[in-house]
């Protein structure tokens, strides 16, 4: 079984995030997105949230399953016997990271890394854009799925209550 791990804050997941997962679903078996827990960051949502939004929005997609890690993706990888990484590219920014990530993920566990391009739609859009501008009451309607919306205005909404 071909499996591979899209991993991410997710914090909101974006349209963007969606489209790399949905492509990876057509290459993979099973594709996992995993949520990585960074106790350091202070996230909007809690880890809950974004995996109950996730579960939501891969909902029809029946080789897609939602999980959580802390820790080195690697050692995910390893102990659920995944062997792909597929993540998203925007910009050149984005590749000089990621191509630095993939190679020490491949040193240290033999894991491989597919780099997507994203779909130039969503080249612009990440969840700190998305959460900035939600703050400050812009439309990001058409930037995340309609059920990350619907809950992102209700937590702001919330949080400025």
């Amino acid at each position: 079984m071909r499996r591979a791990v899209c991993p991410g804050s997710y914090d909101p997941a974006t349209n963007g995030h969606l489209d790399i997962i949905e492509r990876a679903s057509k290459l993979f078996d099973e594709v996992v997105v995993a949520v990585m827990i960074n106790k350091n960051k202070q996230g909007l949502f809690t880890i809950e949230e974004r995996l109950e939004m996730l579960r939501e929005v891969t909902g029809d997609l029946p080789n897609v399953r939602v999980d959580s890690w802390h820790g080195l993706l690697v050692d995910y990888c390893r102990e659920h016997g995944i062997a792909a990484i597929a993540k998203g590219l925007r910009s050149v920014s984005d590749f000089d990271y990621e191509l630095q990530m993939a190679q020490m993920n491949r040193e240290l566990s033999g894991v491989e890394t597919l780099l997507m391009s994203n779909n130039p739609v969503y080249g612009f859009v990440s969840s700190s854009l998305v959460k900035e501008i939600a703050t400050y009451g812009g439309d990001v309607k058409n930037l995340v799925p309609g059920a990350v919306f619907e809950r992102l205005t209700a937590k702001l909404a919330h949080r400025d209550a």
